[in-house]
């Protein structure tokens, strides 16, 4: 089955819509799906009161959704999926891809911020960028994403990884503060420069950044070389310094953190 929501006009205050996953409109006829509830503000509204839907092959094969426009107003697309894909030819909003476990999401645009957040599975690829948290641990939460693969064309923000402990995360430009914060499993491949913070008070996992680091933090200590090292299906060319950490936190950490020498 394919379902394809075509957005009705600009949306003001932004919708809480994590209606919109492949296991909610499974087993949903069209006027179903139109009258799933989302949430605006303090109102519940009508799925069809923002976005015209069209269905076809109902009831059979794997859910896929199509979202032909901007929804970067639209929060939770995808949140908790276990299978099936979603398209979305624009940009999406936050919350993108929460809890995920399973399934495709592939975003044109740009995602907001948290996307990805705790995934434990599954493949979310954005062609943009990405705002901060993503693939993170939410607030009071010191587990990250488990599972399952990111990757970003774009640059991403702040605390990318943040509490990660499996699972790769692919960044094909540069990241902003604090990458791989608290990592303690997992790969995050960086193709472009990093500000600062990367790899703060990480106890294991790898992280790569194939740029310049900005300012490097004081807890990680040389332990070795390598050359063109393989992480997360990515090959990086040339040779990269490793380091271990982060000894500012953890007295026997097993972060590696490579940095391509200049």
């Amino acid at each position: 089955m394919e379902a394809t929501l075509t957005p009705r006009g600009r949306i003001g205050i932004m919708l809480e819509a994590e209606a919109i996953s492949p296991d909610v409109f499974r087993s949903l006829g069209i006027r179903e799906i139109e009258e799933l509830e989302v949430w605006q503000g303090p109102e519940r509204h009508p799925l069809a009161e923002f976005f015209d839907v069209e269905v076809r092959g109902e009831g059979s094969g794997e859910t896929r959704i199509v979202i032909d426009g901007d929804v970067s107003r639209v929060k939770r697309i995808g949140q908790e999926m276990t299978s099936g894909s979603i398209e979305v030819r624009g940009s999406a909003g936050m919350h993108t891809g929460e809890r995920m476990a399973g399934g495709k999401i592939a975003v044109e645009g740009d995602v907001g911020s948290w996307a990805g957040m705790e995934m434990s599975g599954g493949l979310l690829t954005v062609l943009g960028d990405v705002g901060d948290h993503v693939g993170s641990a939410y607030r009071g939460s010191w587990q990250g994403m488990t599972n399952g693969r990111i990757v970003i064309r774009g640059n991403a923000r702040s605390q990318l990884g943040g509490g990660i402990t499996g699972g790769e995360i692919i960044v094909g430009g540069g990241v902003e503060n604090f990458c791989g914060i608290r990592q303690s499993g997992g790969t995050i491949v960086v193709r472009g420069s990093a500000v600062r913070g990367a790899g703060a008070e990480m106890s294991g996992g790898t992280l790569a950044v194939e740029g310049k680091v900005e300012q490097i933090s004081p807890g990680f200590l040389p332990s070795g070389q390598e050359e063109n090292p393989t992480l997360a299906e990515v090959e990086l060319m040339g040779r990269f310094e490793r380091f271990t950490g982060d000894y500012a936190t953890f007295k026997n950490p097993k972060g590696s953190l490579l940095l391509k020498e200049v």
